[in-house]
């Protein structure tokens, strides 16, 4: 399946995902690369459009090609004849200037299935409207709920809103693929920020519909008012009301830091839940003179949900995360070092997830050069006619394209699919062609 990534940063997550997949995800850039390229922090420090870490995380196992949409129309054009799906990000009216709005792009190609990333949508009175990651936050609704109850609004770590609208796209291009098996049409999937953000938002839109209850700002506290984040002598840790009530009562009182919490009411959870301020002050004191592998250590014995709040070093040398081999070490021969990536955030039995090569060089993959194995950009047929069985790729060059969709390639029955190919051009008097 061959993918062209047009999208910036609010859609790049997309084409990362169906990369790692084993989808043939084309990165085109402009003239000079991709503004992404700049964004940092930059390895060892020193910027440089080859050297951003952002650029890296989101762009593993695609290719590069550099292409001017405003001059190179016609090249655009043949390689958009040998897409099955086309991720783009922007405004309505800034993908209709650039030739980019499913109208035209489906004009030319039916059977393409197009992702738009865009801050509100295709239609409606906000849609010409910019925005960002931040401003997405505050207008979805997830910058009101976090922060601390007697301070402002605070936004979340890192690019939520984008990661969030970048998944349902991923995942609406799947499914409208599974649609064209059937079909033969693809189809526009239209991605809000705005609206990817609202749907995120957990109990805050379900309590507010049932009761008319705007939910507020709790800092550490989670919205069940079960869990909460305390210091301990060196470091945080998550504690928690829930599980076994007995067992943490009796455990806080032999340590002589119960105070009132082995009064009979506090058996009721609902009690617990109303009086959850009291409680966890309770529980911040009682915590203090432990460290955090004891503390944990010990509530994990009582079968009680305490964790440790783990940094990025801990993390790296989690036995659990080491165990399946979670954090992945990526050849970066240009740099001769290998770097180590974030790992497969799922795992199949029988089609296994892997980084085959590192981010592009710009215009690297143009034709087959310096970046590491590419996929072979067989994917559906789209209108699932025969004549769509032979494409041309964008350096003019024939190429087979299965109708069994597979996102690591054509299956082993696409080989004798192919052999039936040939036996047709031959008959027909087309030999010599792909």
């Amino acid at each position: 399946m061959r993918i062209l990534d047009l999208a910036d940063e609010r859609g790049a997550y997309c084409g990362k995902l169906l990369a790692d997949l084993g989808a043939d995800v084309i990165k085109v850039e402009p003239p000079g690369g991709d503004p992404a390229r700049d964004i940092g922090p930059f390895y060892e420090g020193l910027a440089g459009r080859d050297r951003s870490l952002f650029f890296w995380h989101y762009n593993t196992n695609k290719r590069s090609l550099v292409l001017d949409l405003a001059r190179d129309r016609a090249q655009f054009a043949a390689l958009l004849d040998t897409a099955d799906v086309l991720v783009v990000t922007g405004t309505p009216g800034e993908l209709a200037r650039r030739g980019l709005d499913y109208a035209s792009v489906a004009a030319r190609r039916g059977g393409l299935i197009v992702a738009a990333v865009s801050p509100f949508g295709q239609n409606g009175p906000r849609c010409e409207w910019k925005s960002c990651d931040i401003v997405a936050q505050a207008l979805g609704g997830m910058l009101f709920v976090n922060g601390h109850p007697d301070g402002p609004p605070l936004r979340s770590l890192g690019l939520q809103a984008y990661h969030v609208a970048a998944l349902h796209a991923a995942i609406g291009i799947l499914l409208a693929l599974r649609v064209r098996r059937r079909s033969g049409h693809g189809q526009l999937v239209d991605v809000s920020l705005q609206e990817s953000v609202v749907a995120a938002l957990e109990h805050v839109s379900g309590t507010f519909h049932q009761s008319g209850e705007i939910e507020v700002r709790r800092g550490t506290l989670h919205w069940t008012r079960a869990f909460r984040v305390a210091r301990c002598r060196d470091g945080y840790v998550l504690v928690s009301s829930a599980g076994d009530w007995t067992s943490l009562v009796e455990w806080v009182n032999a340590d002589g830091a119960a105070r009132d919490l082995d009064a009979p009411a506090w058996q009721e959870q609902e009690y617990r839940r109303a009086h959850h301020e009291h409680l966890f002050a309770v529980l911040d004191e009682w915590v203090r003179r432990y460290t955090v592998t004891d503390l944990v250590a010990s509530a994990q014995l009582r079968r009680l949900p305490f964790a440790a709040v783990l940094s990025i070093d801990e993390l790296v040398a989690h036995p659990q995360l080491a165990a399946r081999g979670f954090f992945v070490d990526l050849r970066h021969e240009e740099l001769d070092r290998t770097l180590r990536y974030p790992g497969p955030p799922y795992r199949f039995s029988a089609t296994p997830w892997r980084l085959r090569r590192r981010a592009p060089l710009i215009g690297e993959g143009e034709a087959g050069d310096g970046g590491g194995e590419t996929g072979d950009g067989r994917g559906e047929t789209g209108d699932g006619s025969e004549a769509r069985h032979e494409r041309r790729d964008w350096r003019g060059a024939a190429r087979h394209s299965c109708p069994r969709f597979h996102l690591g390639g054509c299956r082993s029955s696409c080989d004798a699919h192919a052999r039936r190919l040939r036996r047709r051009r031959h008959q027909s008097g087309a030999v010599g062609r792909g």
